[in-house]
């Protein structure tokens, strides 16, 4: 029998594989997809190659891209972007890391209080959350991002809006700074050339500029794995569970096993209670199920497949609040077009934001040609001067807003992308009970019936539809600022990169699936430890590094709670960490 059980490889399940593994336990970490150990072998930088979400080698299906993707219903006009495989959703994110907005946890009492969901906020105080946020931030590292044109241009019209720089982690009011990003910084030739032969390490350190976050990272040429600049999990917490008897005292390597789906989640009976007790996986390479038991269980699929296990293991759900509660960051998108050079393609592809708390944020977004193409074709308001779709909302930008096709695509990428500036709408979402996870009526896969993800746009409260529109003008004004001689904006249909709360934590058991460790109510020892986690959508920022935060007090919660360990953080502060190095950088 394991100690833990983790499921899922993506942004929070190694962060609980590795804490748990450097502090003794037995940890079992399975992924359903594949575990590229050497990317530059099977890798490129073609979008297509990397992006197509029914053949890329970063998508949500097996590690056989012979066979076909898996399937989601999406009945509404959606698309889940997620990627399957060691590193999860990770391998394709850009890095950016910054922390909630204060208003979405419990005791919050600032003046802006009413702009937040606080009917669905964190069960504790966001003070609570920080020392973790701190060990993660050391951990990665977590660190501001290198800079380029593309900043440039961004800070130029945001230093314009009326609004401070930020020069803390934590937000306090409407801002604008660079990134705080998971991307090493350029050391030696990385960043001061683009010759590939001068880019190899270690003459070349961190990021190289190479401008292809999206594609995953594998630079900079001849680093050892965990030296490449994007600290995905693959990248970073991976390695540290895989090695965790060697820098840690008292630590033991974690197991992984990829290709491994799991399909079921085993429970008992005891002195009355739920407990959970194993899981049962499928071999993707030869369709075999195995049975794994341990005494504590964590599920870090995602947002959408996690509630997916669970209904299909038959798991309790009393309030009926599994799969529910599903918050995205009601994305838009706001491109600029420049008679100058922007260098949107070069560097990390985003290094620059705003942050207005209560309404949401603004990213800086370089990206190639096609993915560029994609998103200015990505819309629920139809075709600009040709047809509204019953929206082709007016505002401060040019025109209707709506798809960019034929001539008007052809005058803004003329040059290629590196005369525009993207600008990244994320809005703060509230909860809504109507917008969730279930099990589709479709034909099940080889892994039980599929998830059937539904997303209301009448669910959509006004506050929320009010944010996204507040920050589309502000993005425009930016952008006009900056000196953009045209503006599209473009009324994405939903794009769903950053999902949450369907599995959510919260204060009052009629509307949460978890308490405040993180266990389920109905089962115990048994955690979620990824973004169905969380109590709600932050109000805006990027959720990777909360997840991680919380999976790291998750990991301390179980290490406690179920194994007799002592805690990492004591009155408000880090005590020491599970890998020494880390505990000296918090001290």
């Amino acid at each position: 029998m394991r100690d833990v059980i983790v499921v899922g490889a993506g942004g929070g399940g190694p962060v609980v594989a590795k804490e748990l593994a450097a502090a003794g336990l037995d940890v079992l970490l399975l992924e359903a997809g594949a575990h590229h150990t050497d990317p530059r072998a099977s890798w490129t930088h073609y979008e297509n190659d990397a992006n197509n979400p029914l053949t890329g080698f970063l998508r949500f299906g097996p590690s056989d891209r012979s066979k076909p993707a898996w399937l989601r219903e999406e009945p509404q006009n959606s698309y889940v972007l997620q990627v399957a495989g060691v590193g999860g959703t990770t391998q394709h994110y850009y890095g950016n890391s910054p922390r909630a907005f204060r208003g979405l946890f419990a005791g919050y009492e600032g003046p802006d209080r009413d702009a937040y969901d606080t009917e669905h906020a964190f069960p504790f105080p966001y003070e609570e959350l920080v020392p973790y946020y701190e060990w993660v931030e050391a951990t990665l590292p977590v660190q501001t991002a290198a800079m380029g044109t593309k900043e440039a241009v961004f800070f130029r019209g945001a230093e314009q809006l009326g609004i401070p720089v930020q020069t803390t982690k934590d937000t306090l009011h409407a801002s604008y700074r660079p990134q705080e990003n998971a991307i090493l910084q350029p050391g030696g030739t990385a960043g001061r050339t683009t010759d590939p032969a001068r880019l190899h390490y270690p003459q070349a350190t961190g990021c190289t500029y190479c401008g292809f976050c999206l594609q995953g990272c594998m630079e900079p040429i001849r680093a050892p794995r965990n030296q490449f600049a994007k600290r995905s999990t693959d990248n970073s917490y991976v390695p540290m569970a895989l090695t965790a008897a060697a820098w840690s005292p008292q630590g033991r390597n974690a197991t992984l096993i990829p290709d491994a789906f799991v399909v079921k989640v085993h429970t008992e009976l005891r002195d009355g209670e739920t407990v959970a007790t194993g899981v049962t996986w499928r071999d993707g390479r030869t369709g075999e199920r195995h049975r794994e038991d341990a005494r504590v269980v964590v599920l870090a699929g995602g947002a959408t497949e996690t509630p997916r296990l669970w209904l299909n293991s038959g798991l309790p759900n009393p309030n009926g609040w599994v799969g529910r509660g599903y918050t995205d960051h009601f994305l838009d998108g706001v491109t600029g077009l420049f008679d100058e050079d922007t260098g949107s393609s070069k560097g990390p592809s985003s290094a620059a934001r705003c942050d207005f708390p209560g309404r949401g944020a603004l990213e800086g977004l370089g990206l190639p040609p096609a993915m560029q193409a994609f998103i200015m074709a990505l819309s629920d308001s139809g075709i600009r001067g040709r047809y509204a779709n019953g929206r082709g909302m007016r505002g401060p930008w040019d025109g209707r807003s709506g798809r960019v096709l034929g001539p008007e695509l052809k005058d803004a990428l003329g040059n290629g992308v590196n005369r525009l500036l993207n600008i990244l709408i994320l809005t703060g979402d509230d909860v809504q009970r109507r917008n969730r996870v279930l099990l589709s009526a479709f034909p099940p896969d080889e892994h039980g019936a599929v998830p059937k993800v539904v997303l209301d746009g009448r669910a959509r409260t006004r506050r929320t539809v009010g944010n996204r529109e507040f920050l589309a003008r502000k993005a425009t004004e930016l952008l006009r600022r900056a000196g953009a001689r045209r503006v599209y904006r473009f009324d994405w249909a939903p794009l769903l990169l950053h999902v949450h709360s369907s599995m959510r934590m919260g204060r009052s058991a009629a509307d949460s699936v978890l308490d405040s460790d993180a266990e389920s109510r109905w089962v115990r020892r048994l955690y979620v430890a990824d973004n169905s986690a969380l109590a709600n959508s932050l109000g805006g920022p990027n959720p990777t590094l909360t997840t991680q935060a919380l999976a790291t007090r998750t990991a301390e919660k179980i290490f406690i709670e179920h194994f007799g360990g002592r805690p990492w953080v004591r009155d408000g502060n880090p005590v020491v960490s599970t890998d020494p190095r880390i505990s000296r950088a918090l001290r």
